[in-house]
């Protein structure tokens, strides 16, 4: 899922995989105007994007696209060397630069979520999150915050509702991150809940859930975009 616009709410929902039929989805953006929801076909897939907070990069997980001159996007460009050898589902980025991914296809499905910060305009050499992150299994689709206050992504634990539940951490004043907090049972189900974003406006928080098939016949299950009242992670914050 991607964020475009403060002004307007856009997204692009895809599905990773390098299979024939995945190479077939499109970038689809939904645009909210005029009291409605609309959408337009903008791309062949070429990853799962997200726009850093300046609204210059797309990133694509160990890809990305610079915005240009004239508003668009300039050709797929790579990540130095230190992120080519981690399978990279989805990246964001912080306002600071700091780069938080996933990693995709580990033989122990645990999932680790990592982190490189930009440190005299260098990157890093990728770092794992600790135990408070990375615990428990398919640990997956993070999302920094742009300030870095706090770190959503999902997974499975122990004590969780269903398939995969939606997790936050705060940064605390030392500059640790605190315990795993559930969403809760407003936001996660017994169904796979995942890849959680929040608009770049910080009112919205968007989120994907798996609705099952709508016929028995279908290839793949029905996923669809949730979105609620971002006030959830300042409640959240506030009964730490």
């Amino acid at each position: 899922m991607l964020w475009l616009d403060i002004d307007d709410i856009h997204s692009i929902e895809i599905e990773v995989g390098e299979v024939e039929e995945n190479k077939k989805m499109e970038f689809v953006v939904f645009e909210y105007k005029n009291k409605s929801w609309q959408e337009r076909v903008i791309s062949k897939r070429v990853g799962q994007p997200f726009i850093s907070p300046d609204g210059k990069t797309m990133h694509l997980g160990r890809r990305y696209k610079e915005r240009t001159e004239t508003g668009g996007w300039s050709a797929l460009k790579k990540l130095d060397s230190s992120f080519q050898k981690i399978q990279i589902m989805r990246l964001t980025a912080s306002s600071k630069g700091t780069y938080v991914f996933d990693e995709i296809g580990m033989p122990d499905r645990d999932g680790i979520i990592r982190y490189s910060r930009l440190i005299d305009g260098k990157h890093e050499e990728p770092r794992p999150f600790g135990a408070a992150i990375n615990t428990g299994k398919m640990n997956a689709h993070p999302f920094i915050a742009p300030d870095e206050s706090y770190l959503l992504w999902d997974g499975r634990r122990e004590g969780g509702y269903g398939n995969s539940d939606i997790y936050i951490s705060f940064k605390q004043q030392d500059g640790s991150w605190g315990a795993a907090i559930n969403l809760g049972d407003k936001i996660n189900t017994e169904a796979w809940d995942a890849g959680a974003s929040v608009t770049p406006d910080g009112k919205y928080l968007f989120f994907n859930r798996n609705m099952g098939k709508v016929n028995p016949s279908d290839k793949y299950d029905n996923i669809d975009i949730f979105w609620v009242d971002a006030q959830v992670i300042e409640t959240l914050r506030s009964n730490q």
